[in-house]
C-alpha cells in the first residue's frame, strides 16, 4: 500500500497510508492531511488513487505545489517523489509488496517499444493502414445491429489505440485495463479510462494539453468516439473499437 511521509526541516512529522481513493491536503481541519501553516492554502492539493496509479493535483493554491523542485498542476506520482508545500515535504513511497510503481500500461509516446504495448511491429514494408480505412473496407453491419455511435456498442467492443506517426506507426495498444496511461512523464501525460459509458481521455500532466481531432482538450474528461485521432506528446494515434 502506498504511503506518504510528512516532514519539515528533516524531522518526520507523520506517516500516512493511502487507504482512501481521494486524500485532501490543506490548512483547514476537514482535510485528510492538515498542515496548520499560513503558507498552506485551506484546500491546497489532492492525491487520487485509481487502481495502482496515484495522481497529485494542485487545487489552485496560493503558493503552489512542487514535485522534486518543479511546479506542477497535475502529476503522476512515482516511487520516491517528493511533494513540496512551503517548508513541508511529503515523500511518496510505494510498498515493496506492490509489483511495480504502476500496474497500468505506461506508454512513452515518444519512444514506443513493442513490449510496452504487447504487439510486435508490422513485419512487411508497406505503410500502416489506419483503422478508419479498415473499417471503410469492411462490409456494412447486418440490419438490426447496434450502430457504432451507441453506448451499447462501446460496452460490447474493446477500445484500441493505433500509432499513426513516427517510427512505431502501426503498433497497437488494447485498452483492456480500467486505466491506461499515455504520454511522456515530465512532458505530457494523459489517461484513458474505461467506463460503462465508454472510453474517456483526461489530461493529467504537462503544460501542453493533448488534442482530439485537432482540438486541444481542457482539464475535463473527454469521451472518445470511434476513429477519433489523438495527439499525445507529439505522437498521433487513432482510437477505434474492435469487435
Amino acid at each position: 500500500m502506498p504511503k506518504l511521509i510528512l516532514s519539515m526541516d528533516g524531522l518526520v512529522l507523520k506517516e500516512i497510508v493511502l487507504t482512501k481513493e481521494r486524500t485532501l491536503i490543506g490548512r483547514k481541519p476537514h482535510n485528510d492531511i492538515q498542515i496548520d501553516n499560513l503558507s498552506i492554502s485551506g484546500q491546497h492539493a489532492t492525491i487520487t488513487r485509481i487502481l495502482s496509479d496515484t495522481f497529485l493535483e494542485d487545487l489552485n493554491s496560493t503558493n503552489g505545489t512542487y514535485v522534486n523542485g518543479q511546479p506542477v498542476k497535475k502529476h503522476v506520482l512515482r516511487n520516491n517523489d517528493v511533494i513540496e508545500l512551503g517548508k513541508y515535504r511529503i515523500k511518496y513511497l510505494v510498498d515493496a509488496s506492490t509489483p511495480g510503481v504502476s500496474a497500468t500500461e505506461l506508454v512513452d509516446s515518444a519512444s514506443l517499444r513493442p513490449f510496452e504495448i504487447g504487439t510486435a511491429a508490422p513485419t512487411d514494408s508497406s505503410p500502416a493502414t489506419p483503422a478508419r480505412a479498415r473499417a471503410q473496407a469492411a462490409p456494412p453491419p447486418a440490419r438490426g445491429t447496434m450502430p457504432t455511435s451507441s453506448i451499447g456498442y462501446l460496452l460490447e467492443n474493446l477500445g484500441v489505440i493505433q500509432v499513426l506517426s513516427g517510427a512505431n506507426a502501426g503498433q497497437e495498444l488494447e485498452l483492456s485495463k480500467s486505466v491506461t496511461t499515455l504520454g511522456k512523464p515530465g512532458y505530457q501525460v494523459a489517461v484513458i479510462t474505461r467506463r460503462e459509458q465508454g472510453y474517456f481521455i483526461t489530461h493529467v500532466e504537462g503544460a501542453i494539453h493533448p488534442q482530439v481531432n485537432g482540438k486541444k482538450l481542457d482539464d475535463q474528461a473527454h469521451k472518445l468516439n470511434n476513429h477519433d485521432i489523438l495527439e499525445v506528446a507529439g505522437v498521433k494515434m487513432e482510437f477505434f473499437l474492435r469487435a
